[in-house]
């Protein structure tokens, strides 16, 4: 008697790599500042978290062995008995032209960072053969005594998913844009400010709900819920469209298109207005670009609105590399003199401690 065939209930699944993708950035102001402090000697990147793990960069100014004639530069997994498997590119940014280079990566195969057993040391992966520090002394990566390494660091998962589940693509977010509409077609707009001759409509709750200063003057006890003319005197009508143009789209115009007076008009204005995210913007563009016929007058720009990074990053570039001379003999300098005297100050007692140590 043949056998009856029963249907077999088929069930398919299947396992895909979901990779969270992000970009570290060191950038190590002062690089001749940490020259010396010997091989095994390291400094890290803040952690940043990158696939539910703890990650940062290891940079060794004198190399992780012996061989102190190369830099070293490292990935690592900072989480606690943690395994994680990744790929990662590290880069050198060319500070003449914005663009970053691959120096040493792994695209094909992904490493296994392993920080159960730290003995193992395989929680970190990079090369201590970085880069020979007589030719990145010469090359466009270092400028400014100060060098920018870059991880694009990929940490890969496998999530087993069912075969016939719905896969929906969903589109990216498109508020920015709709906000961004609003304020281009000034649509149901309900303030205008003058400045400086220039009016801008605008409004009111998108205002108050991105600055607490604008929340304070429109919404606050001493601010008018009626006022619809509002005048304002210390911007620049540029810097206060472009004030406007980021609290509605959470974007600056590309760098490209920023000259430094341009930046620091900026800032001044997010400043004012306590937009602390553009205002570190600003201060990154700025920190980027010092130059011996500005710093000085950067400096006193960075102290008169409290921005701490712009300020070291100034310092530090003022007392490296025997720059000293040049700043003071600058028309910048005479300001700075005047208008922040309690700096000069501070730069003259960190010089003197560098040269006793």
């Amino acid at each position: 008697m043949a056998s009856s065939q029963r249907p077999t209930e088929r069930r398919a699944s299947r396992c895909t790599p979901v990779i969270a993708r992000a970009m570290l950035v060191f950038d190590i102001v002062g690089y001749s500042l940490h020259k010396g402090m010997g091989a095994g000697k390291f400094i890290r990147s803040p952690r940043t978290s990158v696939g539910g793990y703890e990650w940062c960069i290891r940079y060794y100014p004198d190399g992780d062995r012996e061989i102190e004639d190369h830099v070293s530069v490292y990935v690592e997994l900072l989480s606690k008995g943690a395994k994680a498997r990744a790929l990662f590119d590290l880069r050198l940014v060319n500070q003449a032209n914005g663009l970053s280079t691959s120096v040493t990566s792994c695209l094909e195969s992904p490493e296994v960072f392993d920080s159960v057993d730290p003995i193992k040391n395989k929680y970190t992966w990079g090369v201590h053969t970085f880069m020979k520090k007589g030719e990145l002394e010469k090359s466009p990566y270092l400028r400014y005594d100060h060098l920018i390494i870059e991880c694009d660091l990929s940490v890969i998962s496998n999530v087993p998913l069912v075969a016939d589940a719905m896969e929906i693509q969903v589109p990216p977010s498109d508020l920015a844009d709709n906000l961004g509409t609003w304020l281009e077609t000034e649509e149901e707009t309900d303030v205008t400010f003058n400045v400086r001759g220039e009016t801008f409509p605008a409004h009111k709750i998108v205002l108050a709900m991105r600055s607490p200063v604008f929340k304070a003057e429109l919404y606050g006890p001493m601010g008018s819920r009626t006022a619809r003319n509002i005048t304002v005197e210390d911007v620049q009508p540029a810097a206060f469209k472009e004030l406007l143009r980021f609290i509605y789209t959470d974007s600056l115009p590309s760098r490209d298109n920023l000259n430094d007076d341009t930046v620091k008009h900026l800032l001044v204005a997010a400043d004012r207005y306590a937009m602390e995210r553009m205002k570190m913007i600003c201060e990154g563009i700025l920190c980027r670009r010092l130059r011996v016929k500005t710093v000085a007058t950067t400096l006193a720009l960075a102290d008169q609105h409290h921005c701490s990074r712009l300020k070291e990053a100034c310092i530090e570039f003022v007392i490296s590399s025997n720059r000293m001379a040049a700043v003071i003999s600058g028309q910048g300098y005479v300001h700075l003199k005047r208008s922040c005297p309690a700096i000069i100050a501070e730069i003259l007692e960190r010089v003197t401690k560098s040269r006793i140590v």
